[in-house]
C-alpha cells in the first residue's frame, strides 16, 4: 500500500471579494514508502498549493474544493481538529519556503521547540523545560547544528541556519513523509547546496518519504528519484528522475530542460519558454499548454489529454503519448 494517495485533488482560493482562481486542478499523486519525489514548474502552477493541501496546511482563502488525500490508509481531507492534530505525529509535516517566515521572532529557538513538542505531545511523554531542552539539542544535531543555537532567536541566525531549524522543528514530530516547500529559496549557492546534502542525508538515513518543490530544476534532478511536472494546477509529466535528460516528454518538460544550463558544460546557452501560463481563474478547454506549444494540433484545443504511459513514466499530451503508443505497436 502506497503511503500517500491523493486522489482527484481540487484546491481553490475564494476571497471574499474578488476573483475566484482554481490552483489546483483534479491531481492524483501517489507516493511509496522512503521515495524522494520531486515537485517542479514555473511560479504560480499550484505546486506550494499542493503541497500544503497535501499536508491539510491549506488556510483562507485557499481551501480543498474536491478529491481525497490518503496517508496511511486514513483519508486525512476529512479530518478536523484533534483528528488531523492526532495524525501529525508520526505522520506528516512541512518546512516553508522561508525559514525566517517559519520563526517567531520574539521566541527562541528553544520556545519553538517547546510550542511543537507540547502540541503533539503523546501521553506520558515528558515535556518539562529539560526534556524539551534534550530534545531540541539533538534535533539540532541531527542538522549539524550547536546546542547553543537553542538559545537564540530568528534574526540572529543565518538563512541557511534558520532554515536548519525549520528542519529540525518538522523532525520533532518524527514524520514518514516531509514536504520541502522550496527550501533553498534565497540561499546562496554554498548554503544551497550545504542545506540540500543535509536533506539528502536526512532522509537517507531516517528513511522518510520526502517531496520537494522547487523551481530549480538542477537541484531536483540531483536529489530525488522521481520528478512530477505541474503545469497550470495539473501533474502534465511523471517521470524517474534519470530517464528526464533523455528521450522524448512532454513539450512543457522539454520547455523547462530547455531552460537548465550545466554549469560543468564548456558552453551554456539558456533557452526561454514563449507566451504565458493560462488565466486560472478560468474553466479551461483541452490543454492548458496548448497556446505555448510547438506540437499542437486541434485534438489539443479540444481535449484535456489525461496522464498516458510515455517512456518509463508518464504524461499528459495527446501527441507524445500517441506516437509513443505507435512505437510500442510497430516493436509488438
Amino acid at each position: 500500500m502506497a503511503l500517500l494517495e491523493a486522489r482527484g485533488v481540487d484546491v481553490v482560493y475564494e476571497p471574499n471579494r474578488g476573483t475566484r482562481i482554481w490552483s489546483v486542478r483534479d491531481v492524483d499523486l501517489t507516493l511509496q514508502e522512503g521515495e524522494f519525489v520531486g515537485l517542479v514548474g514555473e511560479s504560480g502552477c499550484g505546486k506550494t498549493t499542493l503541497g500544503y493541501a497535501l499536508t491539510r496546511m491549506l488556510r483562507p482563502p485557499a481551501r480543498l474544493d474536491g478529491g481525497s488525500v490518503t496517508f496511511d490508509g486514513v483519508d486525512i481531507a476529512t479530518l478536523e481538529g484533534e483528528a488531523l492534530r492526532r495524525q501529525r505525529r508520526g505522520g506528516f509535516a512541512l518546512v516553508l519556503q522561508s525559514g525566517m517566515n517559519a520563526l517567531n521572532p520574539v521566541r527562541t529557538v528553544e520556545h519553538h521547540f517547546g510550542d511543537i513538542i507540547k502540541a503533539h505531545e503523546r501521553d506520558g511523554e515528558d515535556t518539562s523545560k529539560a526534556a524539551v531542552s534534550s530534545r531540541g539539542a539533538k534535533l539540532l544535531e541531527t542538522v549539524q547544528l550547536d546546542s547553543s543555537v537553542l538559545r537564540r532567536y530568528p534574526h540572529e541566525l543565518s538563512g541557511g541556519m534558520r532554515q536548519r531549524v525549520a528542519i529540525a522543528m518538522a523532525l520533532a514530530l518524527e514524520p514518514r513523509l516531509i514536504v520541502f516547500d522550496e527550501p533553498t529559496t534565497a540561499l546562496d549557492v554554498l548554503v544551497q547546496r550545504e542545506v540540500m546534502a543535509t536533506i539528502k542525508a536526512l532522509q537517507r538515513e531516517q528513511g522518510f518519504s520526502a517531496i520537494l518543490i522547487s523551481h530549480d530544476l538542477g537541484i531536483v534532478l540531483d536529489a530525488t528519484d522521481r520528478v512530477l511536472v505541474m503545469y497550470a494546477g495539473r501533474i502534465v509529466e511523471d517521470q524517474p528522475s534519470k530517464a528526464l535528460l533523455t528521450g522524448e516528454h512532454h513539450p512543457y518538460t522539454e520547455a523547462l530542460l530547455g531552460c537548465y544550463a550545466d554549469p560543468r558544460a564548456d558552453e551554456i546557452e539558456l533557452g526561454s519558454i514563449p507566451g504565458a501560463p493560462p488565466d486560472l481563474s478560468l474553466d479551461l478547454t483541452g490543454c492548458s499548454f496548448e497556446p505555448r506549444c510547438g506540437l499542437a494540433e486541434d485534438i489539443c484545443r479540444q481535449q484535456n489529454p489525461a496522464l498516458a504511459p510515455l517512456g518509463p513514466g508518464s504524461a499528459a499530451c495527446h501527441v507524445r503519448t500517441r506516437a509513443s503508443e505507435m512505437e510500442l505497436g510497430h516493436a509488438g
